[in-house]
């Protein structure tokens, strides 16, 4: 039988987070290991009138595509991952790892030249959604890797996802707009400021903002959502970060990761796991050596780090910054095939201060 849980998240998805509509192409992406999930995902926009499109890929895939892919494969864009960036009306991707290890033994070169052939698709993508032109949503779904990372048995694991996904919520489609005021009302209040100061253990970087749009997130794009971000001026970063959480991106982990930041560009850089890869990333263009987005978690449901992203950058009482490209609707700018995300704790001596005035401190928001 399945999950009641993983059919109203189905419905957040389809019918709140990209609202689903008669005749659009809907293309679902996921592992076979989220079958319950995508299987629930297809049936809301049939049941919505869409037109759903399937692409999923085994186990496995991934690793081995790294292990044995040569430089002309490695350089290949798929026809069909084109024809869904360019003409799809919607995607939704259900991330499904069942094992958190899979690519820690990929060639981080292989997967930088990945990364730049296929910039094309995230710039595609990222410019037709600031259009409105296109709407996507990413979550996961529930699994053993997931429930590891997180130090949980897979049972605590899905009824606390769920449960930040508002999906036990008794009207799950309506959830996120009736939670979503203290978000639009931070977002409103920090529109038009100009620097924006952060301080903690390790931490004292400012970051000019003068000019950009920002966002709040109400689930319309992640699921679970609960931030509100914009795109730092590139030329504006200063001083150095130390994050807290581990951050993996393509599979691999790095954790301990702190950058130093001088007229908006990475000039130093270390982590005290996986440091040649963070540094490989860090080289894939011009682009990657600067900050593509600045984020304020807002969500305080999530409470402790899970060693994935998606949720981590939520946590109320954080901050995380994303090296790489800008989204273009906060009127940022950085170009590069990489967008890579990483947390910074501030709940125990951080302080947020925007224009002389104090945001947050010790995780709390204090206007």
């Amino acid at each position: 039988m399945r999950d009641s849980r993983a059919e109203a998240l189905a419905q957040i998805l389809v019918r709140y987070s990209t609202k689903v509509a008669e005749g659009d192409v809907c293309v679902i992406q996921s592992t076979t290991a989220a079958e319950v999930l995508v299987q629930a995902v297809y049936e809301e926009v049939l049941r919505a009138g869409g037109l759903p499109i399937m692409q999923l890929t085994t186990d496995g895939a991934q690793a081995a595509f790294y292990d044995l892919a040569g430089d002309a494969q490695l350089d290949w864009v798929p026809p069909t991952s084109e024809w869904a960036a360019e003409s799809s009306d919607v995607r939704i991707a259900i991330m499904a790892d069942v094992n958190a290890r899979e690519l820690s033994r990929a060639d981080p070169k292989k997967q930088a030249r990945v990364q730049k052939a296929r910039r094309g698709l995230m710039e595609t993508s990222m410019k037709r959604s600031a259009a409105g032109e296109y709407r996507w949503a990413l979550t996961l779904y529930p699994t053993h890797a997931y429930a590891s990372e997180a130090g949980m048995a897979l049972r605590d694991y899905e009824d606390f996802y769920y449960a930040a996904c508002l999906a036990t919520d008794g009207e799950p489609v309506t959830a996120w707009e009736r939670q979503s005021d203290q978000v639009r009302r931070l977002a409103d209040w920090i529109e038009g400021r100009e620097e924006v100061h952060i301080t903690a253990p390790g931490t004292d970087i400012t970051l000019g903002v003068a000019g950009r749009h920002w966002i709040p997130c109400v689930g319309e794009h992640n699921m679970p959502d609960g931030e509100f971000f914009t795109g730092p001026v590139e030329d504006s970063a200063n001083g150095e970060i130390a994050f807290s959480f581990p951050a993996s991106y393509g599979g691999r982990t790095v954790s301990g990761v702190r950058l130093r930041f001088e007229g908006g560009k990475v000039v130093d850089a270390s982590a005290e796991q996986g440091e040649d890869f963070l540094i490989e990333m860090l080289d894939t263009d011009e682009g990657a050596r600067r900050l593509g987005e600045l984020g304020i978690g807002t969500n305080y449901g999530i409470a402790t780090g899970t060693k994935e992203i998606l949720l981590d950058e939520k946590i109320g009482g954080t901050v995380h910054m994303a090296i790489g490209m800008s989204y273009p609707e906060t009127r940022g700018e950085n170009s590069s095939a990489v967008h890579w995300d990483m947390v910074c704790d501030l709940r125990k001596g951080g302080a947020i201060t925007v224009d002389g005035v104090e945001l947050q401190r010790d995780g709390r928001f204090l206007v």
